[in-house]
């Protein structure tokens, strides 16, 4: 953290309370005021300012978050925090008043926060088409084309490329297969998503479902030497096209690292997805690039352990498939085969890439 200087915390204050403020000291809870600069207080230690407005002295502290595990590894986790923090507090009877909420800069300027009702994201405008298209031409009968290979050969290398890196801390991979499992957006959150009164697949297929991840879960607990660098949601959708294999990637958001399989099982299980509903099994030219994308991915990753954790991988992208939310028109039987994927996949020991239609019950 860079160092709080006085002149900043001023300005700071300023604008929160409308006018003029002199600092008069600074000092960690429990320590002795001090009149010089904030040094090295650090994130996660909580700091007195003592000052003076309009002859009165009066204090405040900024309280901030450290880096740590129970989801608090990433700067938004700890944004969610301090931004409920500041909605909640002055709600309860006796509780300390929260002032405002703010960021610091990398000048270690302070950012008021507290009048924003909503956060938003600029990006760039990249030109380009989105890798869907080239699925639904497939999935309407056509061959695959070198353009296709070479496609599917530059995502292929793109993950083994992305998937060398690393990830800093093993712990964040226990809260990534936790996630998969019970956050809002992944296992637990689609199949809460799925209406209650469904012939097919009834409550008690997603129970069973769902309690085959959580099994997942504490099996993988021990694959924390898996953590790498990944995109998170790696699906067609997400994968701009620009001339022939040139390709941009796209909302990146469920974190930075994680287990490689996620993005494998995000994209090839899009293959097999098409060639289902184009005829009820794998085959013809997704078929091709499933196959072509496994050998590839298998032989210049070196990662043959890949097959034996990627089972509740698939598992949430085939329940997003099979959701009728997502896809309320899917015909029942290929919403079946995906199920029967789906558990299949779940009680096998190792996935096997041969064998898909074996798992769809085809």
């Amino acid at each position: 953290m860079a160092e709080l200087k006085r002149d900043n915390v001023e300005k700071y204050l300023r604008s929160v309370l409308g006018k003029p403020v002199t600092i008069l000291s600074f000092s960690r809870l429990g320590e002795t005021p001090s009149d010089q600069s904030a040094k090295a207080y650090g994130y996660g230690s909580p700091l007195r300012v003592d000052y003076e407005v309009s002859g009165r002295r009066s204090c405040v502290v900024i309280h901030t978050m450290r880096p740590g595990h129970f989801g608090h590894e990433h700067m938004a986790d700890r944004a969610q925090v301090l931004l409920w923090e500041h909605a909640t507090f002055n709600r309860l009877p006796r509780h300390l008043r929260s002032l405002d909420v703010g960021g610091f800069t990398r000048n270690a300027d302070l950012v008021s926060l507290g009048d924003v009702e909503e956060f938003f994201h600029l990006t760039e405008f990249v030109e380009g088409t989105d890798y869907y298209p080239d699925l639904a031409l497939l999935q309407q009968g056509g061959e695959a084309t070198e353009l296709d290979l070479a496609r599917a050969d530059a995502l292929c290398d793109y993950l083994v490329e992305i998937h060398r890196i690393p990830g800093p801390d093993p712990a964040l991979y226990i809260r990534r297969i936790r996630e998969l499992v019970g956050h809002g957006e992944c296992i637990m959150g689609v199949i809460d998503s799925y209406p209650p009164d469904l012939e097919f697949p009834t409550p008690q297929m997603l129970e069973e479902i769902e309690h085959l991840c959580v099994r997942w879960r504490w099996r993988l607990r021990s694959f924390s030497h898996r953590l790498r660098q990944i995109h998170g949601d790696f699906h067609p959708w997400n994968i701009l096209f620009q001339s022939g294999a040139d390709f941009h990637v796209l909302d990146r958001s469920r974190g930075e690292y994680g287990d490689p399989a996620d993005d494998v099982a995000s994209l090839t299980l899009n293959y097999a997805f098409s060639s289902l509903q184009r005829s009820g099994r794998l085959d013809g030219a997704l078929a091709v690039l499933f196959r072509r994308f496994w050998r590839r991915y298998l032989e210049n990753s070196g990662d043959p352990e890949i097959l034996d954790v990627i089972a509740p991988f698939y598992a949430f992208r085939g329940l997003v498939m099979a959701s009728p939310v997502w896809y309320p028109s899917l015909p029942a039987p290929i919403r079946r085969k995906l199920f029967s994927f789906i558990r299949a996949v779940l009680e096998a020991k190792r996935f096997d890439p041969e064998q898909v239609n074996d798992y769809c019950g085809c």
